[in-house]
């Protein structure tokens, strides 16, 4: 009788521990890659590296400041993204990171960043690499095209990408769409 009793306080606490550890940060991943390593500098000429991200969840994407395609709209929409974050509590930090660092320079990405209202407190534009640095890390870690357009443009991806704190690209979300931008949020509420 008592081993019986054993092996049911066991395997409660088993179905428990499993249970619980389907609760809380748990959320549909798309994508599993693992970040390239990369150290670049901010819109304020200060370093960020991947190890400084290391231990936090975080959300990246790609724009440039002289693009007319997609750039104006995914900009905007991470705006909100932020917004209704900040309103939730929540202040994960965001990265964009320069389709176009021969043209970019970190006076460009502030001024960007003022004139698309970007609360910088918890938003880090990267630039000061070369672009087939940025193209590689693109391709790796985000598995996504980038490539020099005509007419200067630049074709790259239009995702948001959520970051593990270990590192890995968990999830990618179309910038452009509502919906996947509420499940976005969503995620970053339940993984916060």
């Amino acid at each position: 009788m008592k081993k019986y009793t054993q092996r049911l306080f066991l395997s409660a606490l088993l179905i428990l521990a499993m249970i619980l550890s389907a609760c809380g940060s748990d959320i549909d991943s798309n994508m599993s890659e693992e970040m390239e390593d990369f150290s670049f500098i901010n819109q304020d000429e200060e370093a960020l590296a991947l190890a400084d991200l290391k231990g936090e969840w975080w959300i990246s994407y790609f724009s440039y400041t002289e693009c007319r395609t997609v750039c104006p709209r995914t900009t905007a929409n991470m705006v909100n993204v932020q917004n209704e974050l900040k309103e939730a509590g929540l202040t994960p930090r965001i990265i964009s990171f320069n389709a176009d660092p021969d043209h970019d320079n970190p006076e460009d990405l502030r001024l960007y960043a003022e004139e698309n209202d970007v609360d910088l407190k918890s938003w880090d534009f990267l630039t000061g690499y070369d672009f087939e640095t940025i193209q590689n890390l693109s391709e790796k870690s985000f598995n996504a095209v980038l490539e020099s357009g005509a007419a200067d443009q630049m074709a790259h991806s239009y995702m948001f990408y959520l970051i593990n704190p270990q590192g890995d690209v968990v999830k990618k979300y179309d910038g452009m769409s509502k919906n996947e931008l509420d499940v976005l949020i969503e995620d970053v509420k339940t993984v916060l």
